[in-house]
């Protein structure tokens, strides 16, 4: 394995860890403060957004280097 290859996969699983910590603290966020579900809904979907992010720059950075 090269070094290349490491740093690809560990940039993966650490982003993957880091985006399931983000959502049990926003669960947590949304449970301890009662946000209802509408609340929920708005913390979750700023979150998501975030995430959709990372990965449309994933596709793109993908894209233009084929």
């Amino acid at each position: 394995m090269t070094v290349e290859q490491f740093e690809t996969w560990s940039l993966y699983i650490c982003v993957g860890g880091l985006i399931g910590f983000m959502v049990f603290i926003v669960w947590d966020l949304a449970k301890k403060s009662k946000a209802g579900k509408f609340g929920t809904f708005i913390l979750f979907l700023a979150l998501g957004l975030g995430l959709l992010g990372f990965i449309i720059k994933t596709v793109l950075v993908s894209s233009l280097e084929k």
